[in-house]
């Protein structure tokens, strides 16, 4: 469970994840990568680590309070929102994920839960959270493990091939995709079908959905969904994408009501966490 709690000497606000030992024994390895990752890393789009306390039984976790709640929730809730604003809030996702690849971390499971925001009062001041499944890596290491969550895993994850970083940016277009309609490129009730329509980059922009979109947005997205992760954009080429400098301000109307069928569907469907 989280719980608020204060700094005794100064009185601020901090979060405590409290964790007992013996209920989280299978997942142990992934507390222990999520705080080495979390102690490794600093920045104003990342969930920053206070401190650690360990007892025998319990593990105590302080971290910056975020109190914003999830990304897809408060654009459900906020009804709607524009293309610009989804670019401006993009810019610093993709900021956090470059900080990251440059210290040769990949976060591997990047999908709408972990994307949180700092506070009810803005909607674009975005933090990177959960680090679970997160690999640091020597520059010339891949990983070969199978991880992330369906809908937003990369082609080369599931053939089961050597990957790198270029897998976080795969999820940053599925999420893109998302935030401009309200629904994912890849959605198959058929997990074998789904897997395959990923493989092969099978997706297309339904015209009802897309016609208002900036040439742009989709050259943006069409350009982080490529099969081949040495041809697919990188963080840096990413931040230096028109669209994210100059994305007109297109209201995104439609997106809330398709977000919101999605998301109550998604979180029907991954309830538990990601594997790995």
């Amino acid at each position: 469970m989280v719980k608020a709690c204060t700094h005794k000497a100064t009185g601020e606000a901090y979060a405590v994840k409290v964790i007992r030992k013996e209920n989280v024994k299978q997942d142990i390895h992934r507390l222990a990568i999520e705080m080495q990752v979390l102690e490794s890393v600093k920045h104003p789009n990342i969930i920053e680590l206070k401190e650690v306390f360990e007892t025998d039984e319990m593990l105590y976790i302080v971290t910056e309070v975020v109190t914003g709640g999830e990304l897809f929730d408060r654009i459900v809730n906020k009804g709607s929102y524009t293309e610009k604003d989804a670019a401006s809030l993009f810019r610093k996702f993709l900021e956090a994920l470059d900080y990251l690849h440059d210290k040769g971390i990949v976060h591997r499971d990047l999908k709408p839960e972990n994307l949180l925001l700092k506070s009810k009062d803005n909607d674009t001041d975005i933090k990177l959270a959960d680090f679970g499944l997160s690999k640091i890596v020597g520059q010339e290491v891949l990983m070969q493990t199978a991880c992330g969550t369906p809908g937003y895993v990369a082609p080369e994850i599931l053939q089961a091939k050597g990957y790198g970083k270029e897998v976080d940016l795969w999820s940053v277009g599925v999420i893109t995709y998302i935030l401009m309609c309200g629904f994912p490129p890849f959605y198959n009730d058929n997990v074998p079908l789904l897997f395959e329509s990923i493989m092969k980059a099978d997706f297309d922009y339904p015209s009802e959905y897309w016609d208002h979109i900036s040439d742009d947005a989709i050259e943006f997205i069409d350009a982080l969904l490529v099969v081949k992760p040495e041809e697919r954009m990188t963080t840096k080429e990413a931040l230096q994408h028109v669209w994210l400098s100059s994305a007109p301000s297109t209201p995104l109307d439609l997106v809330s009501t398709k977000m919101k069928t999605y998301t109550e569907l998604y979180k029907q469907q991954n309830g538990g966490p990601s594997s790995c």
